[in-house]
């Protein structure tokens, strides 16, 4: 994928900034009252922070709340997912290490969009 890039979800979109054989760099945008699949990745590891907005995030079962500049480390193999419950949109920046970087290494468990 080239860098910048937009890829449109039904929640959002997201641009790959960066991506090497090493890590992937993403900007995420979650429309409000949105909220992404609650998923888990076999293959990778994410890292997110939140660049402006409120993130009404779960992980593992664990419900919390991150804001601007606040950030989440999110094991492979743990079902995360995130719900923009403001009025703005909500823009995260995600760091993914591991053995691959691929859209496909997605479990979903639940799905607004019926794509579980």
């Amino acid at each position: 994928m080239d860098p910048q890039l937009r890829e449109e979800r039904p929640w959002g979109y997201f641009s790959v900034l960066m991506e090497d054989g090493q890590h992937k760099l993403k900007r995420i945008v979650v429309y409000p009252g949105k909220r992404l699949s609650l998923q888990r990745h076999r293959q990778r590891d994410e890292h997110w922070t939140i660049v402006s907005g409120e993130a009404r995030m779960t992980v593992d079962g664990r419900e919390f709340t991150l804001l601007r500049g606040q950030s989440v480390d999110i094991p492979r193999g743990s079902f995360h997912r995130v719900l923009n419950p403001g009025n703005a949109d909500l823009v995260i920046v995600e760091i993914q290490t591991g053995e691959t970087f691929d859209e496909n290494d997605i479990e979903r468990a639940e799905d607004d969009f019926g794509r579980a």
